[in-house]
């Protein structure tokens, strides 16, 4: 029996080898290739009816197994991974699509219906108005473009705008003004002109750090490959000729300007707009940019906007109101405000949530035929906005967009309308050219 149930193993081996073949075939079959299996050794001892009995049913016992124990090839394997992975990422990529066109139809407004039509940045290299996509792009081919000009400053500039690691920043900078103090203090010797770029320090320190290179090099460091004592293969160094006095005193002036930079980064443009006097002046429609949520978070903000007026209705501690208060501020980057003035005219700007009262009152001032005259903002509620508190707009509960009311100063505008001074105009002319209506 042993002996026959191992031919029937071997048999199976035999036809389970090719690529494609299956082991399932119907009991019949099975019972064909047990018969054929043993009058294929007719010159061994010939199986019982009960022995050929015992091997179907084995073969049935092996076609019954949810998974038959094939010997399949690597490649066959591999293969059958690969597809298996392609297909979870197809349905991953499905669900990702139809996740985010849900979660546009919550964001996507009319972008005519807009109080504003997004978030703009002015590079302060070149003075074009970015988009926030468009703004990191720009600065760094603007930098690149100073090189022309000035490659001391576009180095440094690099140095400081192109590496998000302020340490790593701050480390190198530590090392290359080491570099120009030895020179200055022995300008003679060879040794401390020359840089070994394989140096564990200069890799480690200086050569990741972006722009550092290019700033050797506008100190007048040039690449030299020279032989190394003991050493067989010759090696890159960056070589300084020898500097006279005033060169060297250059080279500090440098060193100075390299330890001053700070990054160069874009400056929130706050597309400063005028309206007529309007009814909706209260009601803002507010672009994605504002908002410091992904679209997935944004649409679930929303939909639990009817637990939160619930929630607001019961009775709460005044820490419980003040933590949710921060919470919700932290959900905006930015904050569009209006400023209601005498003449029923609006000013509208654009903020961070973080800038600070003193901004605001600025910018106000700023749009004014008549500035230089004292006067008052005060926010929703009654609350008088002081100049003179170094508060952000998100604590004064002026995010992500509110109406200010602006009035002057009254003892102020007493003496000047008893002299007869008052000017009939608010805003200054530039922005009055371009009057809106609200929709």
């Amino acid at each position: 029996m042993k002996k026959f149930l191992d031919d029937i193993k071997r048999d199976i081996k035999f036809k389970s080898a090719g690529p494609g073949k299956k082991l399932t075939e119907d009991t019949s079959k099975k019972s064909e290739v047990v018969q054929s299996s043993s009058s294929a050794k007719h010159n061994r001892h010939a199986a019982s009816e009960g022995a050929q009995r015992a091997g179907a049913a084995a073969l049935a016992r092996i076609e019954q197994q949810h998974r038959p124990k094939v010997h399949t090839s690597q490649d066959a394997i591999r293969n059958q991974v690969k597809r298996e992975l392609e297909a979870e990422a197809a349905a991953l990529a499905e669900k990702e699509k139809a996740d985010t066109a849900e979660a546009s139809k919550v964001l996507v407004k009319d972008p005519a219906g807009l109080s504003v039509s997004g978030v703009y940045f002015t590079c302060p290299l070149t003075g074009a108005t970015l988009t926030k996509s468009e703004r990191e792009v720009h600065i760094k081919e603007a930098i690149l473009m100073r090189f022309d000009e000035d490659p001391v400053e576009a180095s440094v500039m690099m140095i400081h705008t192109f590496n998000k690691d302020r340490e790593k920043v701050k480390a190198a900078v530590d090392i290359i003004s080491k570099y120009v103090e030895n020179i200055c203090k022995n300008p003679t010797e060879e040794k401390y002109r020359k840089i070994k770029l394989s140096n564990k320090v200069f890799q480690e320190k200086v050569r990741s750090v972006e722009g550092s290179r290019e700033f050797l090099q506008a100190l007048g460091f040039t690449s030299v490959v020279l032989p190394v004592e003991a050493q067989e293969e010759e090696e890159e160094f960056l070589v300084l000729p020898e500097q006279s006095p005033d060169a060297l005193e250059l080279m500090k002036e440098r060193r100075d300007r390299l330890q001053r930079g700070e990054p160069v980064r874009s400056q929130l443009d706050r597309q400063p707009q005028a309206f007529r006097p309007s009814p909706n002046a209260q009601h803002f429609e507010l672009p994605p940019e504002f908002y410091n949520l992904t679209a997935e978070e944004l649409k679930k903000e929303q939909q639990q906007r009817s637990e939160l007026v619930e929630k607001n209705a019961m009775l709460r501690t005044k820490a419980m109101r003040e933590k949710e208060e921060q919470r919700e501020r932290r959900k905006y980057n930015y904050t569009l405000l209006r400023i209601r003035l005498p003449d029923g005219n609006l000013l509208q700007g654009t903020f961070y949530a973080w800038d600070r009262l003193p901004v605001l009152f600025e910018f106000v001032r700023e749009s004014l035929v008549d500035g230089w005259q004292p006067f008052e903002l005060i926010a929703p509620g009654g609350q008088k906005l002081h100049e003179s508190e170094d508060v952000a707009l998100a604590e004064n509960n002026l995010v992500p967009a509110a109406l200010i009311t602006f009035a002057w100063d009254a003892a102020v505008q007493a003496d000047i309308a008893a002299a007869g001074g008052k000017s009939p105009v608010l805003l200054k002319p530039e922005l009055l050219a371009t009057i809106r209506s609200l929709s």
